[in-house]
C-alpha cells in the first residue's frame, strides 16, 4: 500500500483489532490495477498538505514532488530508487535500494482491514470526477472514524479521512486526477549525474544471500511489518555473517509489551561490572535465558523491540523493532553481524521460512 495510507494504519492500531468486525458481502473485489498510469496526489498525512505526480510505465516509477522541486525514479524489478532535484538535475543524486512498500497508489492492504470493520453498505459519491463508494468504520480501540472514498473498478482510494475523538478532520490522501495512458518515455531517463554516479547499496535479499550463502527466498526481513496474524515461538539466534558461527560477549534486551501509539524510551547504561543495564517501556535482559545459541521465546508478539550490546557496548550496540513471521510452530529468526568487533558495519535481521537455517543446529 501507498506509504501515507500505512501511517494511518499504524495511527489508528492495528488491522487485527478489527478482524473480529467484518461484516461479510460488503467487500468489493477489483480489477488487476494498471501498470502504465499517471495519478496526481494531495498528501495531508504530515500536516501541510504536499502534492505529488506518480508515473508508472512497467517496472519503472517516477515520483515528482513538484512543491519542493525533487523527483525519484523506481526500478521495481531491481529495487533501486535514484532523487535529483528537478529544475537543477546537473547538482547530484542520490541513490539507494528499497524492499516493500514503493507508494503504489493502487495498494493499500491496511485500510482494506480497516474499512472491513463497516457494518453498512458502502454510500455513493463523486469525488474529483471520480465516482466512488464511500466507507465509514469507527476503530474500536482509538475511536478514530475512518472514513474513505474508493473508485469502484481498481478500488483506489480517491479520498481518505481521519477525525480523532473531539478532534478536527484530517485529510490523508485525495487523489486528483488519473489516467491510464502510458507516460512520457523521457520521464524514466536517469540525468547525467545520476547515470555516472556509484551503483546503489545492496538491496536486503542480497545482502541475506551473502551473509548467510542461503537463497534470499528463504528469508522474511524481520524490519518490515506488519507482523503475522498467526503466532508461535521464537528461536532467536546471534550469528556472524559469513561462518555464521554464534556470537560472544553480547547482551540482549526484549520489549515483548511493545506499544506502538507510545513506544517506550529505552535506556542502555553502565554498570561498575562492566555489563549493560537496560530500562525503559517494557525492556527486560534474556541473555541468560539463551541456551546453545538460542534465545526460546513463546507465543513472540506481533511487534517487539530489541536491544543489543557487545562487550558492554564498547564493540557497539543494535536497536530495532521487529515483526513476527511465523512460517510454522517454532520459527528461527536470525540476528547476522558483519564485523562483530565493529557492529556499526552494520547487521541483519531475518526470519527462516525454509532451508538449511529453519532447524536450530544440535550440539
Amino acid at each position: 500500500m501507498s506509504k501515507h495510507l500505512r501511517d494511518l494504519g499504524r495511527i489508528v492500531g492495528t488491522v487485527g483489532a478489527f478482524a473480529a468486525w467484518v461484516a461479510p458481502g460488503l467487500w468489493a473485489q477489483y480489477a488487476p490495477a494498471p501498470t502504465s498510469y499517471t495519478v496526481t496526489q494531495i498528501n495531508g498525512m504530515m500536516g501541510q498538505p504536499i502534492p505529488m505526480t506518480i508515473y508508472r510505465d512497467g517496472n519503472k516509477v517516477v515520483i515528482d514532488h513538484p512543491q519542493n522541486k525533487s523527483r525519484s525514479l523506481y526500478d521495481l524489478q531491481a529495487h533501486t530508487t535514484y532523487s535529483w532535484t528537478s529544475d537543477h538535475p546537473e547538482g547530484g543524486c542520490g541513490n539507494g535500494t528499497f524492499s516493500g512498500d514503493w507508494g503504489d497508489p493502487f495498494q493499500s492492504g491496511d485500510v482494506d482491514g480497516m474499512l472491513k470493520a463497516a457494518t453498512l453498505p458502502p454510500g455513493s459519491e463523486t469525488v474529483n470526477g471520480f465516482a466512488t463508494k464511500v466507507y465509514e468504520v469507527i476503530d474500536p480501540k482509538s475511536k478514530y472514524k475512518i472514513k474513505a472514498w474508493r473508485e469502484p473498478k481498481y478500488g483506489m482510494v480517491v479520498k481518505a479521512e481521519m477525525t480523532p475523538p473531539g478532534g478536527a478532520t484530517i485529510t490523508v490522501i485525495e487523489t486528483k486526477e488519473f489516467s491510464a495512458a502510458k507516460p512520457n518515455a523521457a520521464l524514466f531517463v536517469l540525468p547525467p549525474a545520476c547515470a555516472n554516479a556509484p551503483p546503489p547499496p545492496p538491496t536486503a535479499a542480497q545482502r541475506f544471500a551473502s551473509e548467510t550463502g542461503d537463497d534470499s527466498a528463504h528469508f522474511d526481513d524481520a524490519s518490515m511489518g506488519p507482523g503475522s496474524s498467526n503466532s508461535c515461538t521464537m528461536l532467536m539466534r546471534f550469528v556472524a555473517a559469513g561462518t555464521m558461527q554464534p556470537l560472544s560477549d553480547f547482551q540482549v534486551a526484549l520489549d515483548l509489551a511493545y506499544d506502538m501509539d507510545h513506544p517506550g524510551h529505552y535506556v542502555m547504561g553502565g554498570s561498575a561490572s562492566g555489563r549493560t543495564v537496560f530500562s525503559g517501556g517494557h525492556l527486560k535482559e534474556y541473555t541468560a535465558d539463551i541456551h546453545n545459541g538460542v534465545l526460546r521465546v513463546e507465543n513472540v508478539p506481533a511487534a517487539f523491540d530489541v536491544e543489543l550490546t557487545f562487550a558492554g557496548g564498547n564493540k557497539g550496540a543494535s536497536s530495532a523493532l521487529l515483526y513476527r513471521k511465523c512460517s510454522g510452530p517454532q520459527t528461527v529468526l536470525l540476528f547476522v553481524v558483519k564485523n562483530p568487533n565493529k557492529t556499526s558495519d552494520g547487521a541483519d535481521f531475518m526470519w527462516v521460512k525454509s532451508g538449511k537455517y529453519a532447524t536450530v543446529p544440535t550440539h
